[in-house]
């Protein structure tokens, strides 16, 4: 081929692959304007039917992920890539992916038995996955949590599924835990009176059912009370601070002396 003629043939291509450049960008910007006009009507539609918002979301992420996928292809063909050829490759890079990345579909697998089992939603408290707090968003993948610290941490679903699940806002309310140690001095009937009727009047306690308080245990110290109040799973930290000072205070105000162990020391002495 002559160089003369080499140099409009040249141009004609670069042409060509600057329109199918161009071509390709205008897709992906129209795509994925209308992937996400796609997805928000989807959400709204879901919403105005009251939808579980977990279910909602996992429903726009799937719908977005295979959205995508088609605008690929459709941008593949652009630029003169057959689709059924596409087709293939993408079902054979799928084997192999699936092969190297067996974790990953399994989230995914164990994301949609999430959606379907629900046992917990968007919005719950839980401990999952040795993670306790929030629930914000059930993703393809992962789960997304906001610890009380809000920290947020995404817990592979997978490593869900299979560990212990607790759901600590499916019960209208839950029992707070304390111990409250006495001095032998003490008498544990007059301290467990002094106790149930402060803990009446802390904010968010349930009187149905009352608090707890019973000896549990006995140490060197003294008799060790169980004081445990119930309460809203919204008022937990609040009610659970509220019953270490109440203990303190009743305690300060009784005038019960501080416990102390106490030890008997004997020396036998022989005899000549």
């Amino acid at each position: 081929m002559d160089i003369k003629e080499l140099g409009p043939l040249i141009a004609t291509l670069a042409v060509q692959a600057g329109l199918r450049i161009l071509g390709a960008i205008a897709l992906w910007i129209v795509g994925r304007i209308l992937i996400g006009f796609v997805v928000k009507l989807i959400g709204a539609s879901l919403t105005r039917q009251r939808v579980d918002p977990t279910l909602g979301r996992y429903v726009a992420s799937t719908v977005n992920v295979v959205l995508s996928i088609i605008l690929v292809i459709a941008i593949l063909n652009v630029f003169g890539v057959e689709t059924t050829t596409f087709a293939a490759v993408l079902a054979a890079a799928g084997v192999a992916i699936g092969v190297a990345w067996s974790g990953l579909l399994g989230n995914f697998a164990a994301g949609a038995f999430l959606v379907m089992l629900r046992p917990f939603k968007v919005g719950d408290f839980v401990t999952v996955g040795g993670v306790t707090g929030t629930v914000e968003e059930v993703g393809l993948f992962v789960t997304a949590i906001n610890t009380p610290d809000n920290i947020r941490t995404f817990v592979g679903n997978n490593k869900i599924l299979s560990d212990t699940i607790q759901n600590f806002s499916t019960n209208p309310y839950r029992r707070v835990d304390m111990l409250a140690q006495l001095s032998h001095g003490v008498d544990p009937a007059a301290a467990v009176r002094l106790l149930k009727e402060r803990l009446a009047r802390i904010p968010n306690v349930m009187t149905a059912p009352a608090p707890d308080v019973e000896i549990i245990q006995f140490t060197l110290a003294g008799p060790v009370l169980a004081v445990r109040p119930y309460c809203n799973n919204t008022y937990y930290w609040q009610v659970y601070f509220d019953t270490n000072r109440v203990i303190r205070e009743s305690f300060g105000e009784a005038g019960y002396p501080v416990p102390e162990q106490h030890y008997h020391v004997r020396t036998a002495t022989s005899s000549s």
